[in-house]
């Protein structure tokens, strides 16, 4: 059986900032028990803990509420909010990519206000433990992360499918906001508030322009401390150039995006070509 009441799902629930528990794991079990692989009752599983604990990242609001199988959308929304959220679960730790659904869908859905935000999930077979819950905000999924991946073969079910991945490395670590890290839960009010402190991404319609702004947080980041200068941030121009070689003014688009962070709070200028993180 795969999971057992009293474990540690129900501790470190009950003991968090998060809702507790409801205790009642026969229900997930019993959702599993109609699937064969282990992939499929992985799924069943995780999606029911989910519904039975996850608060939405974008106003607190508990439960959040499943779509229906194959939903287009997403697999929850928030009923305050209507914030969409995607699940995606594995046993080992989510390092370079996960894998999405199709190409061209993806692409469209990313200039979508429906476009769901992604939780991405951890989880201990033996112990039935969720060792790491991550939500990466639907504002730094840009279309330079999404990976085309070969259409499938003529003898497959669906011949001719495009799928894509998601380029995870693109997405700098205010995009991936820990909930619950190495069993662990994080206090509610830091996840709201790390959530809110990037909502500006939103207002960037312009795709490419977000590009350019998630890019240039995650140099900063790379920098590896508060405090940096003008000159610092520089040293990316090759790198910011190779990823967009139509921009002859790299430098002149660094000071743009410093200043659009710095308008939005994300960033100080301190004086003299020098910035601190908020």
């Amino acid at each position: 059986m795969w999971l057992k009441r009293g474990g540690w799902l129900d501790r470190a629930w009950m003991a968090g900032s998060g809702p507790a528990m409801t205790g009642d794991v026969i229900i997930a079990a019993a959702a599993a028990a109609a699937y064969h692989s282990n992939r499929q009752r992985a799924r069943a599983l995780t999606e029911a803990w989910l519904a039975g604990q996850a608060y939405c990242p974008n106003c607190g609001r508990f439960p959040l509420i499943r779509y229906g199988n194959n939903s287009p959308i997403g697999d929850f929304y928030c009923s305050s909010c209507n914030e969409n959220y995607e699940l995606k679960s594995k046993q080992t730790r989510f390092v370079s990519k996960v894998d999405d659904g199709g190409y061209q869908a993806m692409l469209k859905r990313l200039s979508s206000s429906a476009n769901p935000n992604i939780f991405l999930l951890n989880y201990d077979a033996k112990s039935l433990a969720v060792t790491n819950l991550v939500i990466i905000p639907k504002h730094f999924v840009t279309s330079d992360m999404i990976e085309k991946r070969k259409p499938l073969a003529p003898t497959a079910q669906r011949a001719g499918w495009v799928g894509c991945r998601i380029l995870l490395t693109g997405i700098p670590d205010a995009g991936r906001i820990p909930i619950i890290r190495n069993g662990t839960i994080e206090p509610k009010a830091d996840v709201l508030s790390k959530w809110q402190r990037t909502l500006f991404l939103r207002g960037q319609r312009d795709l490419e322009a977000k590009g350019w702004l998630v890019h240039v947080m995650r140099c900063i980041e790379r920098l590896g401390k508060n405090r940096f200068s003008l000159a610092e941030v520089y040293g990316f121009e090759r790198e910011l150039s190779d990823a967009y070689p139509g921009n002859q003014h790299i430098k002149a688009k660094i000071r743009q995006k410093l200043q659009v962070l710095r308008d939005n709070g994300y960033l100080e200028f301190v004086g003299k070509g020098i910035y601190k993180l908020s």
